[in-house]
């Protein structure tokens, strides 16, 4: 009967030893699924975190760019402000040169044209451009016109006389060429 005992009791333990190796193995397995799911979750944090990286660095680079071309845009509008003040001077440079052509003027007539040279290739590298329209078509966005004349030897709308060169910076006028614009003669009486 001792022996029997024994029996019942090593058949006792070894459904208690598998019931704890059962219980054992479920709380692995609950601790696996926990770790699957934790690092899941870590995989998608991490995902959503490089992507808000790759959101923030092209925002930056927008940004960059952004200010980059503002910067670019406030050093045209400044150049263009002293262009646009300069253009007298040019006017009065070209109007000294037209009005002294006496051979006692001629050292000084040399001087004057050599700055005047100097100012307008210096302003040109700067993007200033020059309108002499004369013998091509009227265009409003570029001329103005100040007088109209008849003509049977010049297309309609030929420039025939520039009064005032205009001038044009980075594509925008900064003031109009004044010309004198041909009409035919059946329109002329209109």
């Amino acid at each position: 009967m001792a022996e029997k005992k024994k029996v019942d009791r090593s058949e006792n333990r070894g459904g208690e030893d598998a019931l704890e190796q059962s219980a054992e193995a479920r709380a692995e397995a609950a601790d696996s699924l926990r770790i699957d799911a934790d690092v899941n979750k870590l995989a998608v944090d991490l995902e959503e975190l490089r992507q808000m990286l790759v959101r923030r660095q092209a925002d930056f680079d927008n940004y960059r760019k952004r200010i980059e071309k503002e910067r670019a845009e406030d050093s045209k509008r400044a150049t263009s402000r002293v262009i646009e003040s300069l253009i007298p001077i040019l006017d009065g440079f070209e109007q000294a040169l037209a009005a002294h052509k006496e051979p006692s003027y001629e050292a000084y007539r040399k001087g004057f044209e050599l700055i005047y040279k100097q100012m307008m290739e210096n302003l040109t590298k700067l993007g200033l451009e020059r309108l002499d329209p004369a013998g091509g078509k009227f265009d409003p966005h570029f001329h103005q016109a100040v007088d109209r004349a008849e003509s049977d030897e010049a297309e309609d709308g030929t420039v025939l006389q520039v009064f005032q060169p205009g001038y044009v910076f980075h594509g925008r006028v900064l003031r109009p060429a004044l010309v004198r614009v041909a009409v035919g003669r059946d329109r002329a009486a209109n």
